[in-house]
């Protein structure tokens, strides 16, 4: 695994430039991210363009050994370009524009905006697309960062309306069914009388809001294979990437990633725990580490995005400037980090940023170096990491034990119509692979689409719409299989199926949900005697079930090697059924204390301490004090890093 930062040579005077590129050399960085937001520089006047700067600045890191990652500026469209046409800007669900003074403020739909992006790409890919620097494009920057995926704009009203004659061949009676509009006379007389699902009186028909969250998606997708066509044709040979964030929902990225040679993402687990919906108890405790599984989450999420090749853009080095509260990381925790992208099968991983910068909005945004260039924490950790990597030497990842099924679309059919206010899918998702990587166990997360056949044990935490398809090829398998709550509890169309939940899962699994509730806190911890259970379906089944709760309450049904959970429950209920799956595919178990993770990449195993003691690894592992440690020892630090071979 490679390692890199992101720089900003327009931040900085020209004479420092080639001191920093010596001294990312010289901490073992390879790999630079620049260019991603200097649209304003490159073109400070309309159709006229400044390349000498970014000229020596490319070729003043090539001199050092470096490689250079170019970014597409069309996320933060200048000024001139704004008001040459102002109805690019994108318009929030309440009507608001995005106006302009930041970043990300335009809108995917709006065509001409699209026009000037493919101009000012092609212009990069011509002037710099076979420089020997560049090994690699990122194009735009974070899709949907600050909530900018969807917009109400005209712009995106007419492509919408262009979308939908589409889907439904021309014929709004087909929408009108579809959507159920007869209900509350919602039916419309053309497409050119619907409008976008904001501002209505109260929610607006879930059917409409689906279809606006899968235009909205396949507006980023269309968008981003726009520049990866110039790219690809004008740069031959380098990768296409973007740099997708964490525990984003709000578009596809496996779709996006179809059109990248491989994901990367933004890893911040510091601001990540801080930002969503994590207890009290667990932001106190991880505060200076992240959850143990707030980064290995997104690697596997990534590595499905792209025909697994993934890496990490972005990794926090210090304090961030974004979350509510910013503490910063434990000591060793950057190193932690950046191992564990490398135990998941990163390329590469690179820190934002080299150095901290004193102006503007992220001026409280920590570097490797400080804004004096003083090398910072981070700085002294991204050195050792490297010399960690050239010690563990060159791994492949080959180890498949389960695969977790991940739709993008069951995220906005869940947001659409939650009927509970902490029904959220991704956190449903993240509390499963929580589960698993408890009990030691390797975790792909896969789209429903792709191919899981090599994978000895098969988890979908929920599958809203499941296809017969889906159905077909989970049956195809004899591996332990799990389907959790909510699945196959709507149609395509976002309606009730004729035969009820769980569908079409139903020709394999004889169980009918009848009814459904979801818990408040407080009534759900208290709920049938057992845990907390925020989610319950009522089944009707011949079928005895195979677990229950303490009350005799059903709760798990098995017909073959397909198994139903009927509710959400916590996360030991959860670590209870793997567990036992686990056992019927012959996995290799391990359940560890609160705070350890491991990885195994082969014959290569990694355990990681998310804790703020030490943990002595013998605890755990029988044999422990003969292993052949790589990397430290058996007794494993606080945010530290342990690494040996498997005999």
């Amino acid at each position: 695994m490679k390692l890199g930062c992101c720089y900003y040579p327009e931040h900085w005077p020209e004479e420092i430039w080639a001191d920093d590129a010596q001294r990312m050399a010289e901490m073992g960085l390879e790999l630079v991210r620049i260019g991603e937001f200097s649209w304003s520089r490159i073109e400070p006047e309309p159709g006229q363009y400044d390349w000498d700067w970014l000229d020596r600045a490319i070729d003043t890191l090539s001199q050092a050994g470096l490689k250079v990652i170019l970014g597409t500026p069309t996320a933060t469209p200048p000024k001139w370009l704004v008001d040459q046409m102002p109805d690019m800007i994108a318009i929030d669900a309440s009507g608001n524009a995005r106006k302009f003074g930041s970043r990300r403020h335009y809108c995917f739909s709006h065509r001409p905006y699209r026009d000037e992006c493919a101009r000012i790409v092609t212009a990069m890919a011509e002037r710099f697309g076979k420089h020997p620097a560049i090994s690699a494009w990122q194009t735009d920057n974070e899709y949907g960062c600050h909530e900018t995926t969807i917009s109400y704009s005209h712009a995106a009203a007419a492509a919408f309306r262009v979308w939908l004659a589409q889907k439904y061949d021309d014929d709004v009676q087909r929408l009108n069914a579809a959507w159920g509009n007869v209900f509350w006379s919602m039916e419309y007389r053309s497409f050119d009388e619907i409008d976008p699902p904001n501002l209505t009186v109260t929610e607006a028909n879930p059917s409409h809001v689906l279809d606006y969250r899968r235009f909205a998606s396949d507006e980023v997708v269309s968008f981003n294979r726009l520049q990866a066509e110039i790219l690809r044709a004008h740069s031959p040979g380098r990768d296409i990437t973007h740099n997708f964030m964490g525990f984003v929902t709000d578009f596809d990225h496996h779709d996006v990633g179809a059109d990248c040679d491989v994901a990367t993402w933004d890893s911040y687990p510091l601001g990540f725990l801080e930002q969503f919906w994590f207890t009290d108890d667990e932001k106190n405790r991880y505060a200076r580490q992240g959850h143990p599984d707030i980064a290995a989450f997104h690697h596997d999420l990534y590595r499905g995005c792209s025909n697994g090749r993934w890496a990490v853009m972005e990794q926090q080095p210090g304090p961030v400037n974004w979350a509510r509260y910013n503490p910063a990381p434990l000591p060793g925790m950057v190193r932690l980090w950046t191992l564990e992208a490398m135990a998941h099968g990163a390329e590469f991983c690179s820190f934002f940023r080299w150095r901290q910068a004193p102006i503007a909005q992220e001026q409280m945004h920590a570097g490797l170096l400080r804004p004096d260039s003083v090398e910072d924490q981070g700085g002294q950790e991204a050195r050792q990491a490297a010399d960690d990597i050239a010690a563990i030497g060159p791994l492949t990842d080959t180890t498949k034990s389960v695969a977790l099924l991940f739709s993008y679309e069951a995220a906005w059919l869940f947001e659409a119509q939650p009927q509970g206010q902490n029904f959220r899918y991704i956190e449903l998702v993240f509390e499963t692979y929580s589960a698993l990587r408890q009990l030691g166990l390797n975790v792909d997360i896969l789209s429903p689409d792709a191919r899981f056949e090599d994978h000895q044990m098969i988890i979908a935490p929920s599958l809203p719409i499941l296809t017969d398809d889906l159905v077909s090829r989970l049956s195809d398998t004899n591996v332990p299989i799990l389907i959790g709550p909510r699945s196959g509890s709507k149609t395509a169309d976002f309606q009730i199926p004729p035969e009820l939940a769980p569908g079409p899962l139903q020709s394999k699994l004889p169980i009918k949900v009848t009814r459904v509730e979801s818990l408040r806190p407080g009534l759900a911890e208290e709920s049938h005697g057992e845990g907390k259970i925020r989610w319950f379906e009522h089944i009707a089944t011949s079928l005895t079930p195979e677990r229950m709760l303490k009350d005799n309450t059903p709760m798990v049904f098995q017909s073959r090697n397909i198994r139903y959970l009927a509710a959400w429950p916590d996360a030991e209920y959860m670590k209870e059924i793997f567990h036992k799956m686990a056992m019927e595919a012959k996995l290799d178990l391990t359940t560890l204390p609160q705070d350890i993770r491991i990885r195994t990449a082969d014959n290569v195993r990694y355990a990681f301490n998310y804790g703020q003691e030490s943990v002595d690894l013998t605890t755990i592992f029988s044999g422990a004090d003969n292993f052949k440690f790589i990397v430290g020892s058996s007794n494993i630090a606080a945010a530290s890093v342990s690494i040996w071979e498997q005999i």
